[in-house]
């Protein structure tokens, strides 16, 4: 969300931005209704003061004039009743313009309409060069006996899958070892709740909006979420912290559900698109200063691209173009990692800047030293993200006999071994 005021001095700026992302959005009408609210604001007012005024002439008032008073504090508490009730309407439709402002992208980014127009910035390590025919991971898995896929469906429907031995204690090794890798940069470790009410999705941005990609439980009124953002940065909303305590750094362990709806014939195959999978989340919330912020985003890149580099699996970090960035982000960059069985890189991280979009939709806000108090600003990006990681690692390790080498790193959470 951005300021009313921000959009009214700056309206070609809010229109490119709108532009560049490919989104609707009205400068004129959300202008024209800020303004109706910013003049029945100042009308509500005045009518305050005329009832604090009327009330101090009762003080010393004759009884006739007292009559008089009271039929005057009559008409303006009326008058006022239908001011209010007016400001309340134009605030509701203020407020569902705003969410739909998008923020300003960085100046850096690609112009563009989607990911073909994303461009790569940096890449680490080569694809390996088999000297047998690699399998894909859906194959190894279950020439393994690591997964069950069609028996899966029997429960679940479409795009499920079942883990089952080594898979399961691999994908547990990917976790805990991302874990230790945020404990030891002091992130706080966050287990989020996996149900979320409507207004943690509108705080976070994923409403309005994007209503048929997220589960609805229409009984209770509750979500399924995509990402622990979801919930971290419902642990922060309408609350102003002390800006000593910043920068809040946090480590969200989720289970995350999507619907992937318009993603029919896309990387449908095993585990690369699925509607449930695990993830350890990075998330900040720092001071709002585009400095700061810059330097966390390079920071929360780099520990990713660590885990990556740990794990031995090559990949790409590419700048995402405006049309692909999403409404609510300032800078976004992509991890594509490499799949010898696609022959290709596909998306396993997503780091993204928001400025102060987010906070002002959620109400995290700050104090600093000299007591005045702002929005802050947040960021996020995938540290781990399973099963689709680990669909990579296995296709990367494996070997002739299809047995899978284990990266060092991995080791010591299966128990020193270093062949699966």
């Amino acid at each position: 969300m951005l300021d009313i005021k921000f959009i009214r001095d700056n309206p070609e700026t809010v229109a490119r931005a709108a532009a560049l992302k490919g989104v609707e959005f009205d400068v004129a009408e959300t202008v024209r209704v800020g303004d109706e609210v910013r003049r029945l604001q100042t009308t509500v007012d005045e009518g305050q003061r005329v009832r604090r005024e009327v009330a101090e002439k009762f003080k010393g008032a004759t009884p006739e004039q007292r009559e008089q008073l009271r039929v005057e504090a009559k008409r303006n508490d009326d008058e006022l009743k239908e001011n209010r009730a007016q400001l309340e309407e134009r605030r509701s439709e203020l407020r569902e313009y705003l969410l739909r402002a998008p923020n300003v992208p960085w100046e850096g980014s690609p112009v563009g309409d989607g990911e073909a127009d994303n461009v790569v910035i940096r890449q680490w390590g080569a694809p390996r060069e088999f000297d047998f025919e690699p399998i894909d991971h859906v194959d190894l898995f279950t020439k393994r006996n690591w997964a069950e896929f069609d028996r899966a469906r029997k429960t679940a429907g479409d795009r499920a899958y079942a883990l089952k031995n080594e898979a399961v204690l691999l994908e547990r090794a990917i976790h805990s070892y991302a874990i230790d890798v945020l404990l030891g940069k002091d992130f706080e470790l966050v287990s989020t709740p996996v149900l979320a009410q409507r207004e943690a999705l509108v705080g976070t941005g994923f409403l309005p909006g994007h209503a048929e990609e997220i589960y609805y439980l229409e009984r209770d009124e509750l979500f399924l979420a995509g990402t622990s953002e979801v919930a971290l940065v419902g642990l922060n909303s309408n609350e102003v912290i002390d800006a000593r305590e910043l920068p809040r750094r946090y480590a969200g362990l989720s289970t995350c559900f999507r619907r992937e709806v318009g993603s029919a014939g896309r990387d449908v195959r095993g585990l690369l698109r699925v509607h449930q999978f695990e993830k350890v989340e990075q998330f900040i919330i720092c001071q709002a200063d585009r400095a700061e912020s810059d330097r966390w985003h390079e920071a929360l890149l780099s520990t990713s691209e660590q885990i990556l580099q740990s794990f031995e699996l090559p990949h790409q970090v590419v700048e995402c173009c405006t049309g692909d960035m999403g409404l609510g982000k300032y800078r976004m960059n992509d991890i594509n990692t490499w799949f010898p069985s696609l022959q290709t890189y596909r998306e396993t991280h997503s780091c993204s800047s928001l400025g102060d979009w987010q906070a002002r939709r959620a109400g995290i806000r700050y104090k600093d030293t000299d007591g005045a108090i702002h929005f802050a600003y947040t960021l996020n990006n995938t540290a781990v993200a399973t099963p689709r990681l680990l669909g990579a690692l296995v296709e990367n390790n494996q070997q002739a006999d299809g047995s899978v080498t284990v990266p060092a790193v991995l080791r010591p959470y299966l128990g020193g071994r270093a062949v699966l």
